[in-house]
């Protein structure tokens, strides 16, 4: 895309993390916004920020993993623009915990935020942006669809699924001048950890250290490098380009630090089953 100045942007997950970061960059840029947050307080707070650098900018409430909600949200859209150039698919979850004791909703949960709502927003989207005369979807990977770890299952198969989607769509629509980029982040320093559910009662979702972070303001300049570029895939950090590029070249290196992670942690006798979680609104009131 050369010119940003002027075209609409619409962001998903903008009230917080990465997609705040994107907005107001792209606000920078000269982008006008369309926020979309399950807290609309928060969206409106990053849309009023966007309006004191001198663009335009609207709010709406949106739970990405209702199919309605994401209707209703592009009818308001189209309602209040002529025009969509910019998508960024941002809103994302984790979830940390042995895969056979997550439950069948919280998997659809997941998968519904991480990769069907992408999936739902582009194709709704999609008609409206093939009639300007470039637009570009941006699709909020990770590194972790590229290289897994254990015990965060669901994540690495709604990133894999997300840069297979960015890939199919890339080569479907580029000769119709629609551009598409995975930005695929190390970790980053976001609410993402604190904020997933997990199968253990006694401990949190691990954080990676510190040094090993990026910033939301770093994705963010990436994201619109490659937009202006038109990149098929944008790793931010020098964590993530080794880990991609040690995939690629290596992937062995991988499967032996699996096999000989499971080995010690047999050596070590099998884990001690975790209490069963209380009900959620239990787990609210506490």
């Amino acid at each position: 895309m050369r010119v940003i100045r002027g075209k609409l942007a619409v962001v998903t997950g903008a009230g917080s993390g990465i997609g705040r970061a994107i907005a107001l960059r792209l606000a920078r840029e000269g982008a006008n916004l369309h926020l979309l947050d399950i807290d609309l307080p928060a969206a409106e707070r990053v849309a009023e920020e966007a309006r004191r650098l001198g663009v335009e900018a609207a709010s709406t409430q949106c739970d990405v993993s209702q199919l309605a909600e994401l209707e209703a949200a592009v009818a308001e859209i189209r309602r209040r623009w002529t025009a969509v150039a910019i998508l960024v698919n941002n809103a994302g979850i984790a979830w940390y915990g042995h895969s056979l004791k997550m439950p069948a909703d919280d998997w659809d949960k997941l998968l519904a935020i991480n990769l069907h709502a992408p999936i739902h927003l582009s194709r709704l989207l999609l008609p409206v942006m093939l009639k300007q005369p470039e637009a570009h979807i941006v699709n909020m990977a990770s590194i972790s669809g590229w290289v897994c770890g254990a015990r965060m299952t669901a994540y690495h198969a709604s990133k894999f699924g997300l840069i297979g989607f960015s890939e199919a769509l890339r080569a479907e629509f580029l000769a119709r001048k629609i551009g598409v980029t995975a930005v695929c982040p190390g970790p980053v320093k976001t609410n993402l950890y604190r904020a997933s559910e997990t199968s253990y009662t006694d401990r949190d979702t691990p954080e990676p250290p510190a040094w090993l972070c990026t910033t939301p303001e770093r994705v963010a300049g990436a994201t619109i490098r490659a937009i202006y570029r038109n990149k098929a895939i944008a790793l931010v950090s020098p964590m993530a380009w080794l880990l991609y590029y040690s995939k690629r070249l290596a992937p062995w290196i991988f499967y032996t630090l699996h096999h000989f992670g499971q080995k010690r942690k047999k050596s070590k006798g099998p884990e001690a089953k975790s209490p069963p979680k209380p009900p959620a609104d239990e787990r609210r009131a506490a």
